[in-house]
Formats: C-alpha cells, sequence, structure tokens
C-alpha cells in the first residue's frame, strides 16, 4: 500500500455492506485524528492495546512515526460516516514480528481496535467491520497472508480472530523497540495467521 497524499484525507476504500451501510477507510492524520484515538486507547477496555497512560500528544507524535513510514499504515474505519475503529497495516519483513517468526513473502501484520459501542453491543458488528478491512488488505494485490499478534492474554480478541478464520500459531515475546522518536515496550502475544502455507512454529 502506498501512503496517504498530504492534505485533507480521503477514503482510500469504501464498501457498500447490505443491512449493515457502507463502510470507509481513512488514513490516519495525526493532528486531525489524536483526539479521537486518544478517547479509545486510553479506556480500560483497551488496555491490551499498550496506551492507556498515553495523553493526547503522545499518541499523536505515535501516529506521526507511523505516517512517515511506508510499511506501516494506520486507518480510521467509519460506518456511514460515524468512526467505528482503528485498523493498522504493516509489512511484517519491517516489523519487530519477523524477529518472532519465518515471514514469507506477502504476510501482512494487523492492529485492530473497534470504537466503544455507543448504544450497546450491535450482533455481528465487529465481524462485518473486520471482513471489510480483511478484503481492504487484500485488494492491494500483495497480501498473501494476514498475520495478527493480539497479546496472549486478550481471550477475547483471539477468539475473534478465529471466527473471522485465523488459525492460532504459538505465542511468542515481541522485543522492545527503543529508538530516539517511539518506545514500544516488549509484548507477549499469541500470533495467528490467515490465508497462506502452513501456520510456522516459534523460533
Amino acid at each position: 500500500m502506498t501512503g496517504p497524499a498530504a492534505g485533507p484525507r480521503q477514503p482510500v476504500f469504501t464498501r457498500a455492506v447490505e443491512g449493515f451501510g457502507t463502510v470507509t477507510f481513512t488514513p490516519v492524520d495525526p493532528a486531525a485524528d489524536a483526539a479521537l484515538i486518544h478517547g479509545w486507547v486510553s479506556q480500560e477496555r483497551a488496555r491490551f492495546w499498550g496506551m492507556t497512560e498515553a495523553g493526547p500528544d503522545l499518541v499523536r507524535e505515535i501516529y506521526e512515526d507511523v505516517d512517515r513510514r511506508t510499511t506501516h499504515h494506520a486507518f480510521i474505519a467509519r460506518r456511514d460516516g460515524v468512526p467505528a475503529a482503528l485498523f493498522q497495516s504493516y509489512a511484517c519483513a519491517a516489523d519487530r514480528v519477523s524477529e518472532c517468526y519465518e515471514v514469507q513473502p506477502g504476510d501482512t501484520g494487523v492492529h485492530m481496535l473497534l470504537a466503544p459501542a455507543q448504544a450497546g453491543a450491535e450482533r455481528g458488528f465487529s465481524a462485518r467491520l473486520i471482513d471489510v478491512f480483511l478484503d481492504f488488505l487484500r485488494s492491494d494485490g500483495t497480501t498473501r497472508r494476514i498475520v495478527a499478534e493480539p497479546d496472549a492474554r486478550n481471550a477475547k480478541a483471539i477468539a475473534r480472530l478465529e471466527r473471522s478464520g485465523f488459525v492460532l500459531g504459538p505465542e511468542v515475546e515481541l522485543p522492545e523497540i527503543d529508538l530516539p522518536e517511539v518506545f514500544i515496550p516488549a509484548k507477549h502475544a499469541r500470533l495467528a495467521f490467515l490465508g497462506g502455507g502452513p501456520v510456522p512454529g516459534g523460533r
């Protein structure tokens, strides 16, 4: 996937889902979207995202770092114009996950954070949204396998991935990243794979 162009961010993918609504994916604008994202990641429900203690300025800096990269991308998903989720994708070969398993060409990693429900849980909401996201990833023509690495303690996310067709792989320790522009602590994760060849073992 190519990085977003300068100026107001426009949707890069749109899909009308019968009985659900129109879903769009728009590249995150760090300045414009930091407050929205902070409101999501700072809640206890998002503790496995690892940013509950981050202030709005740090959230903006983190997504400025993502925005500078050509291998990592972040998107706000909207349903009928209403923000519904934060989705991120990345080339596994250019990410710390590459230290935990044997990356294959076309491996694309994902992170997914649903927005807080506004009026109670809606049956099938997350499943439909994730299905559109997976279609979006496959639409670039280069993704052969989708790789997720939720926190190993996040049973809810792991179960959701299994319902979406992912096959669970090993538990791994994602190494700490300590750079001048960003710090990411080590993470005990459970790998999960969708598509491609056999599920790899840890190393």
